[in-house]
């Protein structure tokens, strides 16, 4: 295989559902959190952000390894990733650093990132 196959290769998991829509909250999370106080910097704005670009950047990590059973194991992360980042937005909520409106826009898509990681998680052990 050439190089550039091999890089085709790697990129597919742009194709995956299931990421398209953990970068989609990434990327919000991102935006959202620019309001936080500077004082959160630190602490809960780079903890919430992590949180959430975890659950791509697992999914690409297990694409890569090209095995069923490394792949499941970095869902399985993103999965958890995908429940820290509802933790972290409930409690911004709570500190008034989101408003219950931004909240729940998050919460949806990041409910709707779990639903396509469980999805993609079952396609892989169903075959």
């Amino acid at each position: 295989m050439g190089c550039n196959s091999e890089m085709a290769e790697l990129l597919r998991y742009k194709k995956l559902k299931a990421w398209e829509k953990c970068d989609k909250l990434a990327n919000k999370v991102y935006e959202t959190t620019v309001i936080f106080p500077k004082e959160e910097i630190y602490a809960l704005t780079s903890q919430l952000r992590r949180a959430s670009l975890s659950a791509p950047t697992n999914i690409v990590a297990g694409y890569s390894r090209n095995s069923k059973k490394e792949f499941h194991k970095f869902l399985t992360i993103a999965l958890a990733s995908l429940a820290e980042t509802g933790y972290l937005l409930e409690f911004a909520q709570a500190q008034g650093y989101l408003s219950s409106g931004h909240l729940t826009e998050l919460d949806k898509l990041r409910d709707e990132c779990s639903r396509m990681v469980w999805g993609l998680m079952r396609s892989q052990t169903d075959h």
